[in-house]
């Protein structure tokens, strides 16, 4: 039997993206957001409040990057997530964390964490009052610690993912299968 629930997003995996950005003056800022993810093949695509000091950045600027929240870095991220740009100023600081010039777009890199995807804008849909917005991606950074064979390694990432039914983060595990194997199963006569 199967119980029903109002509408939510309840999708499984949600990222906890950490998105940075600087306004026209160098200003950094960071948050974090769950609704997000790969748009297109190089592509990144997010839905932000209006209200968010991230979302003024971006289109001010035209670029952002993102890297996801990890187990190593989960309270510096969360922090970024609960405390707003418009109200607090260096909160990439504050966390202890240090934030670098993109050599590629004009935004900032947080050394911290382990994946970075720059980009560059290019879309922008306004969706009642909010945004939602498609990245670019003109580069991405590995550190070699997250490498395993020079590929990534997302076991050595710990990227988490955000539950919005109990409001946790949850670290991603194991591999359960391969992709475009498990199915052949009921490909063959």
């Amino acid at each position: 039997m199967k119980k029903s629930f109002k509408p939510a997003s309840w999708i499984y995996p949600q990222p906890a993206l950490v998105i940075v950005s600087q306004d026209k003056a160098g200003e950094t800022d960071a948050m974090v957001a769950a609704w997000g993810g790969i748009y297109d093949t190089n592509k990144i695509g997010f839905m932000l409040d209006h209200n968010h000091k991230t979302t003024d950045n971006i289109l001010e600027t035209g670029a952002f990057t993102v890297s996801m929240a990890t187990l190593k870095t989960m309270a510096e991220a969360d922090y970024f997530g609960t405390v707003s740009g418009h109200k607090v100023k260096g909160k990439i600081e504050k966390a202890g964390f240090h934030a670098v010039k993109s050599e590629h777009v004009d935004a900032p890199v947080i050394e911290e964490f382990p994946l970075t995807f720059e980009c560059k804008v290019v879309k922008t849909t306004q969706e009642g009052e909010d945004w939602y917005i498609v990245g670019e991606i003109v580069n991405i950074l590995a550190d070699e610690s997250v490498l395993t064979g020079g590929k990534l390694d997302p076991s050595l990432i710990e990227p988490l993912t955000f539950d919005p039914v109990h409001g946790t983060y949850i670290r991603l595990g194991d591999v359960a299968g391969r992709a475009w194997r498990e199915g052949t199963k009921f490909t063959k006569e």
